[in-house]
């Protein structure tokens, strides 16, 4: 006969930290979650995309088309992870660390390829990537002081910056080959302005967060 109240039909009181231990179990299925996978696959399209890039010398039209469609999948599936693990509450710290450094391993990448291969200056490289991992940086920096979020021109940025490279790694000639340049000049112009508003957002959030402790500082000491 069980004991009154207990929690188990052999009368033993249910283990404690159980509930923790099936949490933690939980949070760990988590991770293989549609989002997280999408955000994997867009890490193993990088070696891929650099395979097929440079392959037979890098100037072959074939081999360029085939790497144009993994950096398409990329761009694609990057629209999508975000926005399934918000809707779906499928955020996880994986995520949270891996998406952001699958996003820039896979645009530094290809403007990696195309400088080496010359078809793209590689002040254009420099401008872009020293501003990705410019920004990056300044966000960890100013985050004891609050969030960055995320502006329209930073998404439009990355939709032009996305357009034009994908346009560049394709073999084009005549007129779109010319129209890709104007795509790149305004990915660039983009890149920089959102860049310098992204530096003017983090230092108001500086200074507020400054004067919010000070105030506090002072109530406590009043």
């Amino acid at each position: 006969m069980r004991a009154a109240g207990s929690g188990s039909p052999d009368g033993e009181r249910p283990v404690r930290g159980g509930r923790k231990i099936a949490a933690a179990a939980v949070n760990q299925a988590s991770l293989w979650n549609v989002a997280n996978l999408l955000t994997m696959l867009r890490l193993v399209l990088v070696p891929g995309f650099v395979a097929l890039m440079l392959a037979g010398g890098g100037y072959d039209p074939a081999w360029r088309s085939l790497a144009w469609a993994a950096f398409a999948i990329a761009m694609i599936t990057d629209l999508f992870d975000g926005h399934l693990a918000r809707t779906y509450n499928l955020v996880t710290d994986f995520g949270k660390i891996a998406d952001p450094i699958a996003d820039k391993a896979i645009m530094g990448a290809a403007l990696l390829c195309l400088s080496s291969l010359g078809d793209l200056p590689w002040w254009v490289t420099i401008v872009i990537l020293g501003r990705e991992l410019g920004i990056t940086l300044l966000r960890f920096l100013v985050i004891r002081y609050g969030v960055i979020p995320a502006s329209r021109g930073g998404k439009l940025k990355t939709l032009t910056q996305g357009v034009a490279v994908g346009m560049y790694v394709l073999a084009l000639t005549g007129w779109l080959a010319t129209l890709r340049f104007w795509v790149m000049a305004a990915a660039v112009v983009l890149t920089v302005v959102t860049g310098l508003d992204y530096v003017r957002q983090a230092i108001v959030l500086r200074r507020q967060g400054i004067a919010e402790r000070a105030a506090a500082l002072e109530e406590t000491e009043a």
